[in-house]
């Protein structure tokens, strides 16, 4: 399939086989010497992904770390979507992060909050629905998921209380571009420790601070990481009102994350459980806003 793409020719095809996403990922090698990324799509995502390629280029007119768009069309005789990015040279996050000073993984942290905050600069379309009614309608959808799933969780009363006691802190929240899925997996981190974002796959347009709704996994692979992205994005100084939003974000994407991986086998489905149970734990069976990771980080001197 990479050779059917126009006007390219590849010394060198590797497949990626790692990753959650429908697409086919190569790394290939040009008859110039450059290595790139490859991503090839059913057609019925042209819309979908042409709208990722042109937000990749407003990410490259800002100068953030990201991969920079080369090339977009059709293929495979109009079966396929392609996409040709840069390759981004470096290591995942979530592999680099355990073999670092906690220093050193706070700093990281502080970084990628940065670029966190950049991407969330890039304003929403105008005529986008208020955040209140889209997140409404999404709140609805993942809790009656879960509730259908066959599936539950201890104390899984508390998690869907909260969401029903703080569903309406989503009224008048701004709207912004969203990478969709920010957490270290998807973070390139390069020889000089410097962050880049990659897999822009579920980009979407909502609340800034929903961004953070992943960070779970972050705080399970590094809690000084995942406070110095909190400290990063906010500059040091988090707003109150941040915290019970953020739980509200993460009990809808914890509830959601159980059918979810249904399809991915029990090995997934354990996980997405046993996440859900350390959200409890980390939020006191959801009487604390503040999780206690970030609590032990900062003692910790993380700062």
């Amino acid at each position: 399939m990479p050779d059917e793409i126009p006007n390219q020719a590849f010394t060198e095809i590797t497949p990626i086989l790692k990753g959650w996403s429908d697409d086919a990922k190569y790394r290939v090698k040009t008859d110039d010497g450059r290595k790139l990324l490859l991503r090839v799509s059913a057609i019925d995502k042209y819309d979908r992904k042409k709208e990722e390629f042109e937000a990749l280029q407003t990410i490259e007119s800002l100068e953030i770390p990201a991969p920079k768009p080369i090339a977009f069309g059709r293929c495979r005789g109009n079966a396929s979507v392609y996409m040709l990015l840069s390759w981004t040279e470096g290591k995942e996050a979530e592999d680099v992060l355990p073999l670092l000073s906690k220093e050193e993984q706070y700093n990281i942290g502080i970084k990628a909050g940065n670029l966190q905050k950049r991407l969330n600069s890039i304003p929403a379309p105008k005529d986008m629905k208020p955040w209140g009614v889209r997140f409404g309608k999404k709140l609805d959808w993942k809790c009656e998921r879960y509730l259908e799933c066959g599936i539950c969780f201890e104390h899984d009363d508390l998690m869907l209380a909260y969401i029903e006691e703080h569903r309406h802190l989503i009224q008048n929240r701004p709207q912004c571009f969203q990478h969709g899925d920010f957490h270290c997996g998807n973070l390139i981190i390069s020889e000089e420790g410097e962050p880049c974002i990659i897999d822009f796959n579920r980009i979407d347009y909502g609340d800034p601070w929903e961004e953070f709704n992943r960070i779970v996994w972050c705080a399970k692979r590094s809690i000084y990481f995942a406070a110095g992205r909190i400290d990063g994005y906010f500059e040091g100084s988090v707003p109150d009102e941040f915290w019970d939003l953020l739980l509200l974000y993460i009990s809808s994407n914890t509830l959601s994350s159980i059918p979810w991986s249904i399809p991915f086998g029990q090995k997934e489905v354990d996980t997405a459980v046993e996440m859900a149970k350390e959200v409890l734990f980390w939020y006191d069976d959801m009487k604390s806003s503040v999780p206690c990771w970030y609590v032990e980080a900062k003692k910790d001197g993380a700062k």
